[in-house]
């Protein structure tokens, strides 16, 4: 069966569907993750040091976890199957995290990455299996799907932040499950009207079958090692961006006035969470259209270019916070406008970045290793996860300006090492834009 069809100028029906699944996901994991270091802090009485030891293992894993699920996806369950036992195990996961005891606190982040290994590589390789290895609406289709990610993501730190931190922590966790199982639901609902058989065979049996499981070529060998190479470059954006959930997080926390006048009210931590998504939101469909636009006039970067304005943008959010911090040491606590332009210049940096290295992996992937080498891209995330938040636990054995010239330099420093890189990184991929 073959899911609906959309003319060519248009999207695939199924593309708003795992854009609505992702987003009921992404809300579940923010959810969580907005309130992960508070609680550590302020409920189980954590150093900040095993805080941020903590947060940076759980986030890391979370993000190597999908390189098994890929391998398990691509040769035994198929995508689709493995989206399901994924969502699953993280509802499971969420609604652990209910319970007040210490042991049911360790399950929860267990569930939460093994589940978190089955579904996001698998979902982002059906987006990809939406569209023709030379449809130009590839990387505003994985843009959209983006916003899907940010959608969730924006409401799930105001819901669940709101509730855990007013009504009680356990609320707000439990909320991010019930997200969880509303993403699983609508999955098993539509998925089969509007995907088809899109992700339900295991690739490799698949390609046996039509007796296309070749060696590689070494056209393919370069265009996966162009997939490793920008993988290293993430990781200094990654272990720099996911500062947010927890060294800016802290920043806003002791930092920031958070009081707003007009209203007399004070605006909880966790909500800083929704800002980049809020912004990814906004801005997602303006780079969507600017990238076909720049397409149709052939004048549209690579990828390896994109990603270095990545890099540059998030190094320049980062000088942003110097100075804030600068201001802070000074003057006391500072205007949460320091902390929004920050967030608005990583945002535009992720959006160079983010969206079109899933697009990326999809195109250079042979086939036959497609949720593999999701997966490998995301490795990419868990060492940056892991070193950021070995990072962040330092933040207060350091000096503030300091703490932050720290992730300023590396990823300048890794942004102009991929400029360099830009041109022999175009050849190796072979003409795949």
């Amino acid at each position: 069966m073959e899911p609906a069809r959309t003319p060519r100028q248009g999207h695939p029906r199924g593309l708003y569907l795992l854009f609505a699944v992702e987003a009921w996901e992404r809300f579940s994991y923010y959810g969580m993750r907005a309130l992960l270091t508070l609680y550590m802090i302020k409920a189980l009485e954590f150093s900040t040091e095993k805080s941020g030891n903590i947060y940076g293992t759980y986030t890391g894993l979370v993000y190597l976890t999908p390189l098994i699920g890929g391998y398990v996806a691509d040769r035994y369950l198929g995508a689709r199957k493995s989206i399901t036992v994924g969502a699953i195990l993280m509802a499971l996961g969420h609604f652990a995290m209910a319970f007040p005891p210490l042991p049911f606190f360790y399950t929860a982040l267990g569930l939460l990455i093994v589940g978190n290994g089955f579904f996001k590589p698998n979902i982002s390789t059906v987006v990809g299996q939406l569209y023709e290895p030379d449809d130009p609406r590839r990387d505003g289709g994985f843009t959209i799907f983006y916003m899907g990610i940010n959608l969730g993501a924006f409401f799930s730190p105001i819901i669940c932040g709101t509730l855990g931190e007013i009504v009680g922590w356990h609320y707000g966790f439990a909320a991010a499950g019930v997200g969880m199982v509303a993403g699983l639901l609508l999955y098993l609902w539509l998925g089969p009207r509007l995907l088809g058989d899109k992700g339900c065979v295991p690739v490799a049996r698949q390609m046996k079958q039509n007796h296309q499981d070749t060696p590689l070529t070494s056209v393919e060998k370069q265009r996966i090692a162009v997939i490793f190479i920008l993988s290293f470059f993430v990781i200094f954006f990654w272990a720099s961006f996911e500062q947010a959930g927890s060294s800016l997080t802290l920043f806003a926390d002791r930092s920031t006035d958070r009081h707003i006048p007009l209203v007399g009210w004070e605006m909880p931590v966790s909500w800083f969470q929704s800002v980049n998504p809020l912004f990814i939101f906004l801005l997602a469909p303006l780079f969507s259209s600017m990238w076909i636009k720049l397409a149709r006039r052939h004048r549209e970067p690579s990828t390896p270019m994109k990603m270095a304005l990545g890099l540059v943008l998030l190094a320049i959010g980062f000088v942003v916070m110097i100075a804030a911090a600068a201001v802070y040491q000074q003057s006391g606590p500072v205007s949460l406008l320091w902390l929004l332009f920050a967030y608005l210049l990583h945002t535009l940096g992720e959006l160079c970045l983010s969206p079109v290295g899933l697009s990326m992996v999809t195109k250079l992937a042979p086939a036959k290793f497609a949720s593999l080498l999701m997966g490998t891209w995301f490795l990419s995330s868990f060492l940056a996860n892991f070193v950021g938040g070995t990072f962040a636990g330092q933040y207060d054995a350091m000096d503030l300006t300091t703490f932050f010239m720290i992730p300023t330099a590396t990823a300048a420093g890794a942004a102009v090492l991929l400029l360099l890189l830009v041109k022999p990184l175009k050849r190796m991929m072979h003409g795949v834009h």
